[in-house]
């Protein structure tokens, strides 16, 4: 069991690891964000990252794809008690394998993990698959935090691979599927099309799935869209042409504009019909100030 831990990264994947971290009862939390974050209880944050992770048993690093690198380069400094070092960012391979060798360097116990599946309906208990040297002995250490956590590979990059491949099949149905649905909603056909789409790909609430999908783009399109241009890297790592990673992640971002421009009631709701008639009202708007 951890007595100090460390998060570098303070968002919504950051704040959920602290709440369940003081549920399990662990003593210390410290945490640095680059950007100025809203108080937690329980958690102390420090000026810089290297000052959070002093006398840190175990650093998680929980930042956005295209800052992952950074994050834990800022922790260096930092690591030489040689603290285990969690990095859950959704990153291709070689991304994580070049941390790695940085965080070994500077005294720190690497442990790559892949999230592999979204955090906040299970928080610390997200299944997570583990990869490098220290993955096996990070797991006896973590016992009593309640982690679903296995092994994948000792080498680095493995457990990401899965994740990121993973990724262009999730957030590239998000993205086709917020395309579709305000393509059809303009044209008054999306029950229509809704309906093929159950016959042709079954699921037992199309309407339903639309519209989660949607919404998890709207909301978080700008960490989706960074973490697809790390899905991008990783299949050129492969020698493969990345052609549909970088549109996925130019859709994500464009939703993100659009959910910020939403009310929460909106993004929050259950109403399909009414996510997509403000989607389209949101165009009309912006379409008139153009003029």
């Amino acid at each position: 069991m951890f007595n100090h831990i460390a998060i570098i990264g303070f968002g919504e994947v950051g704040r959920i690891f602290a709440r369940d971290l003081r549920a399990k009862g662990v003593a210390k939390i410290t945490a640095y964000d680059a950007i100025t974050v809203p108080p937690a209880d329980g958690v102390i944050f420090a000026a810089s990252a290297s000052e959070a992770v002093q006398g840190a048993d175990l650093v998680i690093s929980s930042v956005t794809a295209g800052s992952a690198f950074a994050a834990l380069e800022a922790t260096l400094s930092g690591l030489a008690h040689s603290p285990f070092v969690l990095d859950v960012n959704s990153v291709s391979p070689g991304t994580k394998q070049k941390t790695a060798a940085a965080v070994e360097a500077a005294g720190g116990r690497y442990v790559e993990a892949a999230v592999m599946t979204s955090v906040p309906p299970k928080g610390l208990a997200s299944p997570m698959w583990l990869g490098g040297a220290h993955a096996a002995d990070f797991i006896a250490h973590a016992k009593g935090l309640g982690m679903d956590l296995k092994v994948f590979s000792a080498e680095i990059g493995g457990a990401s691979s899965v994740k990121m491949c993973r990724s262009i099949m999730i957030k590239g149905l998000e993205a086709l599927t917020t395309e579709c649905l305000q393509t059809a909603r303009h044209y008054g056909v999306e029950k229509e099309v809704l309906a093929s789409l159950g016959d042709t790909l079954p699921h037992p609430a199309w309407r339903d799935l639309a519209r989660y999908v949607i919404s998890r783009a709207l909301i978080h399109g700008k960490r989706r869209s960074e973490e697809v241009l790390e899905v991008a890297v990783t299949v050129r790592e492969a020698g493969i042409p990345a052609i549909m990673s970088p549109a996925i992640a130019e859709r994500q971002a464009l939703a993100a504009q659009q959910g910020k421009l939403l009310t929460k009631d909106v993004l929050a709701g259950n109403d399909l019909d009414a996510m997509l008639d403000a989607l389209l009202e949101q165009r009309s708007i912006i379409a008139r100030a153009a003029e």
